[in-house]
């Protein structure tokens, strides 16, 4: 009977992490400002970078604080009632509901920003590194998706040593990197291909 009532309780706290993963600030405060919706521009991503060009730094910065914010919400919340290894697919779980929201029509976010909110009370100094390796490898090849790649791999790194190492800790830190690398897809595709000859004839 215990080990069923442990069960349900993780499978409610991963579910509550995906609903709160699901509240996409961005999406949010574009519509209470009467702007386009984020998603139908530039990267089409509705994230803090899109957030930079579409409306400026300041209100990048307040989407970007409002998903640390809430992050560490759900990490408190998952840090009282889970099992350290279990930790990790928490994190999953917040990055699948800012990924695949059930309240915008499963187009969000690609949760970076939700990761290091979340590894900051679970692994501060995994956090901290991953914020500094993002500026470095952002300042030397100045793309966004790359350094968010460095960041969201010792940000996995940080999240599967405070789970012990265990299976189930090193399995959802790894989870949340794929899905990461995922979400970043189309990045990776349009920086691959080669240059259209005919673009620069305009």
């Amino acid at each position: 009977m215990d080990n069923v009532v442990i069960m349900l309780k993780t499978f409610l706290i991963f579910f509550l992490a995906y609903l709160v993963g699901s509240v996409n600030f961005a999406i949010i405060f574009f519509k209470l400002t009467d702007r386009e919706d984020p998603r139908l521009s530039y990267s089409g991503n509705a994230g803090t970078t899109n957030v930079y060009r579409q409306a400026g730094m300041i209100w990048a910065a307040f989407v970007f604080f409002l998903d640390i914010g809430r992050a560490l919400a759900v990490a408190v919340v998952a840090g009282y009632y889970l099992k350290v290894s279990l930790l990790p697919w928490a994190a999953f779980f917040l990055i699948l509901g800012n990924s695949f929201p059930c309240f915008h029509g499963f187009r969000g976010g690609k949760g970076v920003a939700n990761y290091l909110g979340y590894t900051l009370l679970i692994a501060p100094l995994a956090a901290f590194s991953a914020a500094v390796a993002w500026l470095v490898i952002y300042g030397v090849s100045r793309v966004v998706f790359i350094a968010s790649f460095f960041m969201a791999f010792i940000l996995s790194v940080g999240q599967a040593n405070s789970g012990l190492w265990k299976f189930s800790a090193v399995s959802g830190a790894v989870a949340s990197f794929l899905l990461i690398l995922f979400n970043h897809r189309t990045n990776v595709r349009h920086y691959l291909s080669p240059p259209n000859p005919a673009d620069s004839e305009k």
